[in-house]
């Protein structure tokens, strides 16, 4: 058994002699991660600002591929035209029911929308704040 053990350690203890071999022995093989990879994996939060109705598209988009957290202005929206406001928050508020992801008004003049990775946490009425 003694035997056995030393001729594997003969066969793997060869002295590499091949200049080569020992310049490519000292070369680390570099296995870096890909940016690209940590930037789809990484949450954007994005702030959008919502003038017309047709501003809502572009939201829907960034919501449906699914990696953004939108924070929109509606104040412009607001001050124009209210029934436009309603059909667009309307819009936006199925859009976050179909990807299973969450709405709410933050203040008077802005709205989040987060996909279905996130919840927005809301103070039950009547309690004080922790």
């Amino acid at each position: 058994m003694k035997d056995f053990f030393l001729q594997l350690k003969d066969k793997f203890a060869k002295p590499i002699e091949d200049e080569e071999e020992l310049e490519q022995s000292d070369h680390y093989v570099e296995l870096g991660a890909s940016s690209d990879k940590e930037e789809q994996s990484k949450v954007l939060v994005r702030p959008f600002i919502l003038e017309e109705f047709e501003d809502i598209k572009e939201i829907l988009d960034v919501l449906r591929e699914g990696s953004t957290i939108a924070l929109v202005n509606i104040k412009p929206l607001k001050d124009k035209d209210l029934v436009e406001l309603k059909r667009a928050v309307s819009k936006l508020r199925k859009t976050c029911e179909a990807i299973d992801g969450d709405i709410a008004g933050f203040g008077e003049d802005y709205v989040v929308a987060v996909p279905y990775f996130a919840r927005i946490h809301r103070n039950k009425v009547g309690s004080l704040p922790e």
